[in-house]
């Protein structure tokens, strides 16, 4: 019988990375996200090349009425073996002083309220099934803070204490629990930090070799395929330019 993910924010970067990298591990798909004809193409992508069943949902992960509503009428009772919970965002890279308050509910919204909506629908499922697989998307800024980053660092602290906290509560009902916490990056991650700005974005990665999505999707891979009782709960991967959030390698 093929196993079922879902993949939120699999529009783009480490969450399309991860939808085609289960696919090859055939598992079918439930891909979320914003972007509608994002998702058709990740979708017609990933169809033309696997044998899976891929269903798409466009929702906002930040509206708790939309993330029910997907997962109690839209899913309807499929089984869920793993959920990759890649929604997530950065805005703004300011001093807390000066930051912009309408970032900070964004990031709180998407990166922490989001993962626990729909954490708390898939996960009692799993309880009564007694298996699954959460993997919770969080970054180096959840193990380390730096200047600039205060409320994207502390969402990131909050995925990781959470999925801690998952692993604790779920280890006794056959419920394995991960926290990725990638470095470097070269996706949209930065474009959407600047608003847009390209050039500021691209500066980010400027004179290093930075992880690429698949870099990151190939690791959740490597997590999710671990046997039964092999439990990968935490994983820090780093581009060999970088040695801490603002310690980077520039050649």
């Amino acid at each position: 019988m093929s196993k079922t993910a879902i993949v939120t924010g699999a529009t783009a970067g480490i969450g399309e990375a991860t939808a085609h990298e289960l696919a090859k591990m055939s598992y079918d798909l439930i891909l979320t996200g914003r972007r509608k004809e994002r998702l058709e193409t990740v979708k017609q992508q990933i169809g033309s090349t696997f044998r899976v069943d891929v269903s798409i949902h466009t929702f906002d992960i930040r509206e708790r009425e939309q993330v029910e509503n997907f997962c109690r009428n839209e899913i309807g009772e499929r089984t869920i073996d793993v959920l990759v919970n890649n929604a997530g965002l950065a805005s703004g890279l300011s001093p807390l002083h000066e930051g912009d308050v309408e970032d900070w509910e964004k990031m709180i919204d998407t990166n922490v309220k989001g993962l626990l909506y729909i954490t708390r629908e898939i996960a009692p499922r799993m309880v009564e099934q007694q298996s699954g697989h959460i993997v919770n998307v969080g970054s180096i800024a959840g193990i380390e803070v730096y200047p600039n980053g205060n409320v994207y660092c502390a969402t990131k602290h909050a995925v990781k204490a959470i999925s801690e906290g998952l692993r604790k509560e779920l280890f006794d009902k056959g419920i394995k629990v991960t926290n990725i916490a990638p470095g470097l990056v070269e996706t949209e991650f930065s474009i959407v930090r600047f608003h847009g700005d390209k050039q500021r974005a691209d500066s980010v990665y400027a004179g290093m070799q930075p992880l690429t999505a698949k870099d990151i999707a190939d690791c959740i891979g490597f997590a999710v395929s671990r046997p039964a009782h092999v439990n990968i709960a935490d994983m820090l991967i780093l581009s060999t330019d970088q040695a801490a959030s603002t310690m980077v390698n520039r050649k």
